[in-house]
């Protein structure tokens, strides 16, 4: 896999994480751990692409 590639496929990781975030914040009562844990994995994710692109 290029290195390319990769940032596409850890962007597309980075837009679904985004969205499940996304109704995650929009439910009636949005359960907190779930809420720390996508933001961490949209972090992580984040960082990776940064490392990559420089």
């Amino acid at each position: 896999m290029s290195v390319q590639s990769h940032i596409e496929a850890l962007t597309a990781k980075h837009a679904a994480l985004e969205q499940e975030l996304h109704l995650e914040q929009r439910r009636p009562a949005p359960d907190i751990s779930r809420l720390h844990d996508i933001k961490r994995r949209k972090l992580e994710i984040k960082d990776e692409i940064t490392r990559m692109d420089h």
